[in-house]
């Protein structure tokens, strides 16, 4: 009863490691003074967790999110914490997001990554194939909270 048990449980994290799908990400400011690794670990086909390493030691973390149709504003909420509202700087935003950002966005990530002393990067990357999310591939940009910005690219993962 033991094995059987052992063996269960062996099984059932295997499923759940071969759900998960990771990758990373370069990037850099359109001078090449500042670089990023930028690392992705999938939670589920829409979202998981991303990290920013930038070569001045400043490390940002958090949530990322794929838009779809399906997507509800109210699980974008993590998006806006720590920018000042409204975003009139992002198109569709306004004050808060609306139906227009879901259908703009689409086919995207959006990330908001939280760094040194609460400071936040927020990143957005259009994917090459968005079937896939992430592990497809993609390009972007992230604006750090100095206004910044670091134009990234993920490869697609095999």
């Amino acid at each position: 009863m033991k094995t059987c048990h052992m063996i269960l449980t062996a099984a059932f994290v295997l499923t759940l490691a071969a759900c998960t799908t990771m990758g990373t990400g370069v990037g850099s400011t359109p001078t090449g003074d500042l670089r990023a690794v930028i690392s992705w670990k999938s939670m589920s086909d829409r979202d998981g967790v991303m990290t920013a390493i930038l070569n001045n030691g400043e490390t940002y973390s958090g949530m990322f999110f794929q838009i779809t149709s399906e997507t509800r504003l109210d699980t974008l909420d993590p998006l806006w914490v720590g920018w000042a509202r409204p975003w009139s700087d992002w198109a569709y935003l306004g004050p808060e997001p609306a139906t227009g950002f879901v259908t703009h966005y689409s086919g995207r990530v959006v990330a908001n990554l939280e760094g040194p002393n609460g400071t936040h990067m927020r990143c957005d990357f259009r994917l090459s194939r968005p079937a896939s999310g992430m592990a497809g591939g993609g390009v972007g940009t992230c604006q750090l909270p100095n206004g910044r910005t670091i134009d990234a690219t993920f490869p697609p993962q095999p």
